[in-house]
């Protein structure tokens, strides 16, 4: 069995001290990130520059000693290596062109096109390979198939995902086309991950909150289940964490239906319910609400042993419930790692 504690953790075994690394935990909350994306001049240049995104990589391991990295890069690079164009705004965020008609989807290349775009982020995992240190996990990932499908049908983030929603209702074929492509997309891009060096890969479906019953399980669960089962025919043994964001109810039983090894569990849940409810399954992640890396203090500790306690009779790997905000602290991430670490 491997000595790396995340493998240990995904493969079904109750640790001492839970491993832990965090959402985002490569971002603009740290100087040493800024400086470097300085560097590369924006943030897509800093996302197709291997040595560049390694390097981003690296430092909150170097800073922090978190039991995994993973991948810089973002869930809306596959939609671009299908032909959708992308841009940044600055304070905005992401902006695509939108993919709404049968014209448009018949104009996105095929799946196996991918890989061209794609092939700096593959150099990036392979650099990662040899230069962690020895007990760090690699941590692949992609955004699951309704999360980037919302991106592509809007254009942009939006609050309440409300484009996908009514392609969803008023052009159905179109919408399923899309999320088909995405979910092969999706395979080819973490099978072509796992083949450069990751070691464990990530479905995050930061929207699935949105989908309420019939379409939960038909663009959330079944496209998960349909990646999840390829990746593991294709890479016997492969551990992968399924991120299902605002799931509710829904996260019980989740990774029986889809295959997972893990289930990652955001903050509107307690840990109480979730060790009750989800980790009977199997391996669970979270769920620290990420605005206590803005506040610190004793509400931090307090919260911190408190998730610790809940899930300390199972596997758990200690996480945020979301990616750690641009106005967080770094002393109160070091504060966080102290605090899982002295726990027990």
């Amino acid at each position: 069995m491997s000595d790396k504690l995340i493998l240990r953790a995904l493969k079904g075994e109750t640790l001492p001290v839970p491993p832990i690394w965090m959402m985002r935990q490569a971002g603009r909350y740290l100087p040493e990130y800024r400086a470097t994306r300085a560097q590369a001049g924006d943030f897509l240049s800093l996302c197709y520059n291997p040595e560049l995104a390694a390097e981003v990589t690296l430092q909150p391991i170097r800073r922090y000693g978190f039991d995994a990295a993973i991948l810089f890069a973002d869930i809306l690079l596959l939609p671009q290596a299908l032909g959708a164009d992308l841009w940044f705004v600055t304070g905005e965020g992401p902006r695509l062109s939108t993919i709404t008609t049968q014209a448009e989807f018949d104009a996105l290349r095929p799946v196996e096109a991918v890989h061209e775009t794609l092939s700096p982020v593959y150099e990036t995992l392979r650099i990662l390979k040899r230069e962690l240190p020895a007990e760090t996990t690699l941590i692949g990932f992609a955004g699951a198939p309704w999360t980037v499908a919302t991106y592509m049908v809007a254009g942009r983030g939006t609050k309440d995902q409300g484009p996908a929603h009514a392609l969803k209702a008023e052009n159905r074929p179109v919408f399923e086309a899309i999320i088909d492509r995405l979910t092969e997309g999706t395979i080819e891009y973490l099978s072509a991950q796992v083949e450069a060096g990751a070691e464990v890969v990530k479905l995050f479906d930061s929207w699935a909150g949105s989908l309420k019953g019939q379409d939960f399980d038909d663009f959330c669960l079944a496209p998960a289940k349909r990646i999840i089962a390829e990746l593991k025919a294709r890479h016997p043994g492969l551990p992968i964490i399924a991120f299902p964001r605002e799931a509710g109810e829904r996260y019980i039983g989740f990774a029986k239906a889809t295959g997972a090894d893990c289930v990652a569990l955001d903050n509107s849940v307690s840990a109480q319910w979730a060790a009750e409810n989800v980790q009977v399954d199997g391996c669970v992640q979270g769920n620290l609400a990420s605005s206590h890396m803005v506040t610190g203090g004793e509400a931090l500790v307090r919260e911190t042993r408190e998730i610790v306690e809940a899930f300390s009779k199972g596997p758990h790997i200690f996480n945020l419930g979301h990616g750690i905000t641009p106005d967080a602290d770094p002393e109160n991430v070091a504060l966080m790692i102290e605090t899982v670490r002295a726990a027990r």
